[in-house]
């Protein structure tokens, strides 16, 4: 067959290669043609997709989807239908593993099959069953069909040896073409592509599904198998900076030692960043020696609240005071901080928000990412929210943490979304931090998509959520900063009263 795995357009703030279709081709390439699109990377729109899968004769296309993707793969399933009447249609990703039946029934009939959890070893198999005619995927684990017309969900399977995987496509990813837009935002050298080292969360923090989508045991690559992705990325791809994706690098520190051991004695000229987070309370002295001799010169946490009330709700297992302990442990080894901050969670309320704000002032940390609250389906906190009959199941297509879809109850979404564009406003506008980041653009480019991230964030209505073209002069940017700083709709919100001393 011939095979087109999508990665769909989305209000996306990083470009980056789509690792997991990258793993997935290198199993569907042994038997079949396959090729890979990123459509945030082309700025394809649904109908541009159908025409490239129209030119790449495909007999199947296979999108990833997230909750925030649902409505372009809705109009990407349709586009492709009409265009390509006869091309078979799969959908994978996060929803159709936490859901599979609620989400074949909201795709509709444009969807042909799903897949529920890791694909790389049974969508292959579910493959060959289409090639045969067949109906029903019984032993087919993941697989997802419609049967006498109702949906039959397969219970997902997770790969025990992640090396048995092999290599991701990266002749088809071609990490080397992308743009200076990766997660993090920022970044010391140039090209950058991400990893994974190991897959599972053992953690139960109850607004996160990453345990039910990727298992509660860690499952490791081996060093040998790390070792030599890097080095064929550092010499056949020109890499030059790597980012762990991993859920949980460093809860295993013996193995995450190793790694950075193993790296070390590479000798290779690299830098290395941990943008998707680390757990702060599984680190020690030496592991945080390793990383910075490594290479790592900037680790993402996940403080999440400067409430430990909220921690508590949360179920974080932490609390503000050994928050700042571990935050300043990792500055003592030379390693920049950037955190993660959720706004609006259940519960929360506008001085809990308040407290959150502060606290990331009063952190030594050089980054702060404000998100509003998301319930995420195949969370504990969606499932409660469902039960108690706040939202309904259903109520988060297209959802994104910037724009605040859920308010905690006596708050106005309004309230909350104007509460985190103040809090991102009140930590970057201090002079020494913004200065800190004007010398840190690398390029004309990596302005322009720096100051694409501050327009989604801070000035963009939900409505418009859209890629941003550059018509639009700067001056109209800064007259909405304005505006929000001096505006009298919320000026109670702009500012955060404290003692701490800004840097």
């Amino acid at each position: 067959m011939r095979v087109l795995l999508v990665k769909p357009n989305n209000f996306s703030d990083h470009i980056q290669p789509p690792l997991g279709l990258g793993y997935l081709a290198a199993q569907l390439r042994r038997d079949h043609d396959v090729d890979i699109y990123d459509c945030i990377k082309e700025k394809a729109s649904p109908e541009r997709l159908a025409e490239v899968a129209e030119a790449f004769r495909a007999d199947l296309v296979g999108v990833q989807c997230y909750t925030f993707d649902i409505s372009k793969v809705m109009q990407i399933l349709q586009a492709v239908k009409t265009r390509c009447p006869q091309t078979l249609t799969v959908v994978g990703g996060a929803d159709m593993t936490t859901d599979p039946v609620a989400a074949m029934r909201h795709f509709g009939p444009d969807c042909d099959y799903g897949f529920a959890g890791e694909g790389e070893i049974h969508f292959p198999v579910m493959l060959q069953e289409i090639e045969s005619k067949r109906t029903s995927f019984d032993n087919v684990p993941g697989a997802v069909w419609r049967h006498n017309g109702r949906v039959v969900a397969n219970p997902p399977f997770l790969a025990p040896d992640l090396d048995a995987l092999g290599v991701p496509a990266l002749d088809l990813l071609r990490p080397d073409t992308y743009p200076e837009a990766q997660q993090g935002a920022f970044f010391e050298k140039f090209p950058i592509c991400p990893i994974i080292t190991t897959r599972g969360c053992p953690f139960r923090c109850r607004f996160c599904a990453a345990p039910l989508l990727a298992g509660r045991t860690v499952r490791r690559h081996s060093i040998g198998y790390v070792r030599n992705l890097i080095a064929l990325l550092y010499h056949r791809y020109n890499i030059r900076e790597f980012h762990i994706l991993d859920d949980n690098f460093t809860v295993d520190i013996g193995y995450a030692k190793s790694v950075m051991r193993e790296i070390i004695h590479m000798g290779l000229d690299i830098s290395l960043a941990m943008p998707n987070g680390i757990r702060m309370d599984c680190v020690d002295d030496e592991l945080l020696e390793l990383m910075k001799a490594a290479g790592v010169y900037i680790v993402s946490v996940a403080v999440e609240s400067g409430s430990d009330h909220i921690l508590r709700a949360m179920n974080k297992g932490t609390t503000t005071e050994r928050i700042r302990a571990n935050v300043a442990r990792i500055r003592r080894h030379g390693l920049d901080v950037a955190g993660f901050f959720i706004m609006g969670y259940p519960g929360e309320t506008v001085e809990t928000i308040r407290t959150t704000a502060r606290f990331a002032r009063e952190l030594d940390i050089q980054r702060a990412q404000f998100m509003t609250f998301v319930p995420l389906p195949g969370s504990a906190v969606h499932d409660s929210l469902v039960a108690d009959g706040e939202i309904s199941p259903n109520a988060w297509e297209g959802a994104h943490f910037a724009f605040a879809p859920y308010a905690p109850r006596g708050m106005a979404r309004r309230k909350l979304r104007s509460l985190q564009r103040s809090a991102f406003l009140w930590f970057y506008l201090r002079p020494t931090v913004l200065v800190r980041h004007v010398l840190a653009i690398r390029s004309y480019r990596h302005f322009r998509f720096l100051l694409a991230r501050f327009y989604r964030w801070i000035l963009m209505k939900p409505a418009t959520a859209e890629p941003v073209g550059w018509a639009d002069p700067l001056r109209r940017l800064l007259g909405r900063v304005k505006r929000i700083l001096s505006g009298p709709r919320d000026r109670e919100a702009v500012s955060f009263p404290s003692t701490d001393v800004a840097r």
